[in-house]
């Protein structure tokens, strides 16, 4: 009978411990790790030496039917499950070794996003570092877009 209680009573304390800390893990908000590294600071230069618009600014160039590339540097699972209409897609990653391919003209109006404006921010630096002069940051996070009710293509 001894040996069923304390085992009942640590029973008790583990459940009681993980309950305390799923709650202080709920309370933390979370930060992308990178937001906390040199990485953020990288992400801030790239930003103030590029061209940045609006969503707002991308919907009015889609809805007019600007002759402009609307680019998508995320990964090929977050294109899939929906982007902007009309997206081109070039993973960040490989963005200097395939650009070539989706993109000719180097004088082209391109309208670069990702999920958070940092990847795009980057990617919009290293367009106009490789020539594309007319690359420009769509500095909103992809929800916004969609909070927004603009269009999303799947």
């Amino acid at each position: 009978m001894m040996r069923k209680r304390m085992f009942v009573l640590m029973l008790a304390f583990v459940f009681a411990l993980s309950m305390v800390s799923l709650t202080l893990a709920q309370d933390k908000p979370k930060v992308p790790t990178w937001q906390t590294t040199p990485v953020k600071d990288w992400v801030a230069k790239a930003k103030a030496e590029i061209k940045k618009v609006t969503a707002a600014d991308v919907k009015a160039a889609i809805d007019s039917k600007e002759k402009a590339i609307i680019l998508d540097v995320r990964d090929p699972d977050e294109y899939k499950a929906g982007h902007l209409p009309g997206a081109v897609h070039v993973s960040r990653g490989k963005l200097e070794f395939t650009v070539w391919d989706k993109i000719t003209d180097k004088d082209a109006k391109i309208y670069v996003y990702c999920l958070t404006a940092a990847r795009s921010a980057l990617a919009t630096k290293t367009l106009n570092d490789l020539g594309f002069k007319n690359a420009v940051l769509m500095d909103a996070h992809f929800e916004e877009w969609v909070k927004a009710g603009y269009p999303v293509a799947r």
